[in-house]
């Protein structure tokens, strides 16, 4: 069973849009998924303009992938890595840390995380 941050099982991050390296809804990763699709985030315009900037747009939609495109305030499994360069250049969006992937430690201390945590268990 796949464990969050805190070791407890990994909560769901999003079903609408359904998000996940394996379109579950949950920030599972495993072997094939190589950019560590780890960090669950309620994504802000600010985050999605940073993201495009560095040549990943995740506004426009790309059915060929089964990803519907995002808009501010959704969900969504970010990779770790992107999400860290983003809380570098001040722009991370907010995290649920019940579904944010054990393996998003490899890349982002849990002090940085739960700074942006939301509708978070008492810490």
């Amino acid at each position: 069973m796949a464990k969050n941050v805190f070791g407890e099982p990994l909560i769901t991050c999003s079903t609408e849009p359904l998000t996940g390296f394996y379109r579950d809804g949950c920030c599972e990763t495993g072997p094939q998924d190589l950019g560590s699709h780890t960090v669950c985030a309620q994504v802000t315009a600010e985050f999605l303009d940073f993201s495009k900037s560095r040549g990943n747009d995740l506004v426009t939609a790309r059915p060929e992938y089964n990803f519907p495109g995002l808009k501010p305030g959704d969900f969504w499994c970010l990779c770790a890595s992107r999400w860290y360069e983003a809380y570098q250049a001040g722009k991370a969006p907010q995290v649920k840390l019940e579904a944010c992937h054990e393996n998003a430690l490899n890349v982002v201390p849990l002090k940085t995380l739960v700074q942006y945590a939301i509708g978070t268990k008492d810490l």
